[in-house]
């Protein structure tokens, strides 16, 4: 992971104190949360992945969610989603359970299975989703479910690729229609599980651009997760960072730093800084293939000792006249100590 480090402007000084295995949140920011965890737990089958997650994420907010493989950032999205059964603690998703809240949740997999897109059109394949919770819709429905479609398309400015089918779109172009089939129902919270991966850094920054505009004109709030910190230095307003099933959210200068990551890894660590970027690595040489945490230490390791950025890294911004990437809205939260 590799960030120019700049501290958010405007930021709050009245935090909430987190615990070892905890994410908190100043609660009087918001009325109702997008968001709403205490003590949440998130499990993958039998294994427990995330323990004790305090959570608050406010409407119009975009929180991007970095970890290594293994960290968890796909399990608690599905949680979130209702697709993982939540493994404990309490949750509410826009001030209501996540059973009555889910028809509301807009997510996008990291993944789609082989062949799943074949030739169906973006069209069909934003409609297929249209109050995909009832029965029995048929043609009597057919109108209201081609409006529903159009207006998603041009939420994400993808109404000209209507009709090209999903197989013949580009990364970018495919990744807009996945987003409008999440839209296409009427939401307000969109989880999406690494929509950057193997996009090129123009097609990376048009997808966190558009994600960027729906939080701000449309007030949803948004979870994105990704390897890569840098591209959403401009766009993102929290970063949530999960290690060793715990998590810490807050700015980029208060999670990522050596302390902080020390104490969320349980393990010394280092944050190496240069040229506007910043280097993780194990503050005592490299961590092991086997380790949970390895694979994402190891290629930044590698890239720093090489002297090149980790590759899908994007030249960072410079900071804005506030001193940071992005202001302070009002509801956003902040976890970890404010400035650093």
């Amino acid at each position: 992971m590799n960030a120019p480090a700049h501290t958010h402007a405007g930021m709050a000084a009245d935090t909430t104190e987190i615990g070892d295995n905890q994410v908190g949140a100043n609660r009087g920011a918001s009325a109702v949360w997008a968001v709403q965890a205490r003590g949440l737990s998130c499990r993958h089958g039998e294994q427990a992945v995330i323990t004790a997650l305090d959570l608050a994420l406010a409407p119009g907010q975009l929180v991007g969610v970095f970890g290594t493989n293994g960290s968890g950032k796909t399990t608690l999205l599905q949680t979130l989603a209702g697709i993982l059964p939540v493994g404990g603690g309490s949750l509410e998703l826009l001030g209501q359970p996540l059973a009555t809240a889910r028809t509301r949740i807009g997510y996008v997999a990291q993944t789609v299975p082989e062949g799943a897109f074949g030739r169906i059109d973006a069209a069909s394949f934003v409609a297929a989703a249209w109050q995909g919770e009832r029965w029995g819709l048929g043609l009597r429905h057919a109108a209201e479910r081609r409006q529903a479609t159009q207006q998603a398309l041009r939420r994400v400015e993808a109404q000209h690729l209507a009709a090209r089918p999903m197989d013949a779109l580009s990364g970018g172009e495919r990744q807009r229609v996945c987003i409008a089939q999440a839209l296409v129902n009427p939401v307000s919270l969109l989880l999406l599980d690494e929509p950057l991966s193997n996009l090129d850094p123009r097609s990376q920054q048009g997808v966190l651009a558009l994600v960027r505009r729906l939080c701000d004109a449309q007030q949803l709030a948004v979870m994105l997760s990704a390897h890569d910190i840098n591209p959403l230095l401009p766009v993102m307003d929290q970063v949530l960072y999960l290690a060793a099933g715990r998590g810490r959210i807050g700015t980029v200068d208060a999670v990522v730093n050596a302390a902080s990551l020390t104490e969320l890894y349980g393990l010394p660590m280092a944050v190496a800084r240069h040229d506007g970027y910043v280097f993780i690595n194990p503050a005592r040489g490299f961590m092991s293939e086997e380790s949970p945490h390895g694979g994402h230490a190891l290629s930044q390791s590698r890239a720093e000792s090489q002297g090149q950025a980790p590759r899908g890294s994007v030249a960072a911004p410079a900071p804005t006249e506030e001193g940071g990437v992005r202001s302070k809205r009002p509801g956003a939260v902040e976890t970890t100590g404010g400035r650093p």
